[in-house]
C-alpha cells in the first residue's frame, strides 16, 4: 500500500514475461511508482494482491487458469481499496462491461502509449475511473443509443445525487469534496449510501448505472 510519501505500489499480472517487464520498466520510470510483483496468471494475482495490497492492480484479461475479469472480482471482493486497471488487447464491447461489473476502474488497450498508460494507473490509484479515448467514446455511443435502459434514483437525496453525477463524470473522492465544499469522510458516507441504494458494489458499477441513466455528461 501506499506508505508515507506518496508512492504507488503496483502489481503487475500478465501471462507473458516479456511485457511484464517491459511495462516494469516504463513504470519505473515514473515518479512516486513502485512494482511490488508480478504475477503470470490470475490465481498468483489474486494471491499476491491479498500478500501485498497493492494500491493498483495491472490485469490482461486472457491468462491460463483464472482469468483477468475473475481475478479482479475476487481481488476487489477481498480488498475493496485495490483498484484494478484492465490492460489487454481484447476491445470487444462484452470484455469492457465485464470487466466493469467485475470491478475494475479502468481498461486500456495494449498500445497505449507511455504517458497514458502511467497517467491511467495514477489516477485508478487515486480513486478514478479511466478508459482509453476510443474505449470512452463507445462507451458513450453505447449508452447514448438507447440500448441501456435509465435507471431511477428516486430515492436517492439532493446531495447523493450529486455525488452520483460527479462519479459518472469521473472524479475522485477529493475532486467531489473539493467540488462541494464537504470533507473526505462526507464523500465516503455519501458513496457508501449511493453504493447502497444502487445495489452496487463498487465505483465502476455506480459508474455503469449512472451513466445508463444519462448522468455524468458534460455540456
Amino acid at each position: 500500500m501506499s506508505t508515507a510519501d506518496e508512492t504507488l505500489g503496483v502489481l503487475l499480472a500478465d501471462d507473458h514475461p516479456m511485457f511484464r517487464e517491459g511495462l516494469a520498466a516504463v513504470l519505473s520510470t515514473a515518479p512516486g511508482v513502485r512494482v511490488v510483483g508480478q504475477a503470470s496468471d490470475g490465481d498468483e494475482a489474486v494471491r499476491l494482491a491479498a500478500e501485498l495490497q497493492p494500491d493498483v492492480v495491472v490485469m490482461d484479461v486472457n491468462m491460463p487458469g483464472t482469468d483477468g475479469i475473475e481475478a479482479t472480482r475476487r481481488i476487489v471482493t477481498q480488498s475493496p481499496h485495490v483498484g484494478v486497471l484492465v490492460l489487454t488487447m481484447f476491445d470487444e464491447d462484452e470484455s469492457i462491461f465485464q470487466a466493469m461489473r467485475a470491478g475494475a476502474r479502468g481498461y486500456l488497450l495494449k498500445g497505449a502509449d507511455r504517458a497514458t498508460i502511467l497517467q491511467a494507473v495514477a489516477a485508478v490509484g487515486a480513486g478514478s475511473a479511466i478508459f482509453g479515448p476510443a474505449l470512452a467514446r463507445r462507451l458513450i455511443g453505447y449508452f447514448g443509443s438507447g440500448r441501456a435502459g435509465a435507471v431511477p434514483f428516486g430515492d436517492l437525496t439532493d446531495r447523493e445525487r450529486e455525488v452520483l453525477e460527479l462519479l459518472a463524470r469521473g472524479d475522485s473522492n477529493a475532486d467531489i469534496a473539493r467540488r462541494l465544499d464537504i470533507s473526505a469522510k462526507t464523500v465516503r458516507n455519501h458513496v457508501s449510501n449511493v453504493f447502497a441504494k444502487l445495489q452496487v458494489s463498487d465505483r465502476a458499477q455506480a459508474i455503469v448505472r449512472a451513466r445508463e441513466a444519462g448522468l455524468g455528461e458534460r455540456h
